[in-house]
């Protein structure tokens, strides 16, 4: 069975290196300055893992990330979630699963963090669904990943500076393969 890690260097090399959705930095870029945020936070490995993953529903469905820039939600949160659940335990894919609802959330929980998102982000909250409501609001409370999700929610704002430093993909590789359970069932061995 290929391992995580070995998928995940392909993809950010092929695919990652394509432009962000609107943004001034490759997805690839997106998503290790976003790891970077969550390993400087003191985030656990599980959620530093998810931070690297995050955004891989944009290039590993059916529906591209170019989709949802001309107003098609293409749901790459769960996409990406569903995926990466070949490898990863709900630790990791749940946050990830929960990033784009995290925004929602916090959008109508926090009257300042939508001027805090960029402009590709609050153009792809409108067509995400905009604001939760009150019982939205309640459910995503309620759910079992909902402070790790906002946390990766946070980490992948901060994730989007041209000019911030960029980890690459073997800086995580640890906390990849720590976390991939392929790496660990009897199989491996």
């Amino acid at each position: 069975m290929t391992h995580a890690y070995e998928v995940l260097t392909e993809l950010f090399e092929s695919e990652g290196a394509k432009d962000y959705l609107g943004e001034q930095v490759s997805m690839a870029t997106h998503m290790l300055q976003t790891a970077r945020v969550a390993r400087e936070s003191g985030a656990a490995a599980a959620l530093i893992v998810a931070a690297v993953v995050h955004d891989v529903g944009h290039f590993s469905g059916a529906m591209s990330g170019r989709e949802l820039m001309r107003g098609n939600d293409n749901r790459h949160d769960a996409v990406a979630a569903q995926w990466l659940s070949q490898w990863f335990d709900a630790a990791v894919t749940e946050p990830v699963r929960l990033h784009v609802a995290a925004k929602r959330y916090l959008c109508a929980t926090d009257p300042a963090y939508y001027d805090l998102l960029s402009e590709a982000s609050k153009y792809t909250m409108s067509v995400q669904g905009g604001d939760m409501s009150a019982a939205e609001v309640t459910a995503f409370a309620a759910e079992p990943y909902c402070e790790s999700a906002t946390a990766l929610r946070r980490f992948d704002d901060a994730g989007k500076d041209p000019d911030a430093p960029v980890p690459t993909l073997a800086d995580f590789r640890a906390e990849i393969e720590a976390m991939d359970r392929t790496l660990r069932s009897p199989a491996a061995i």
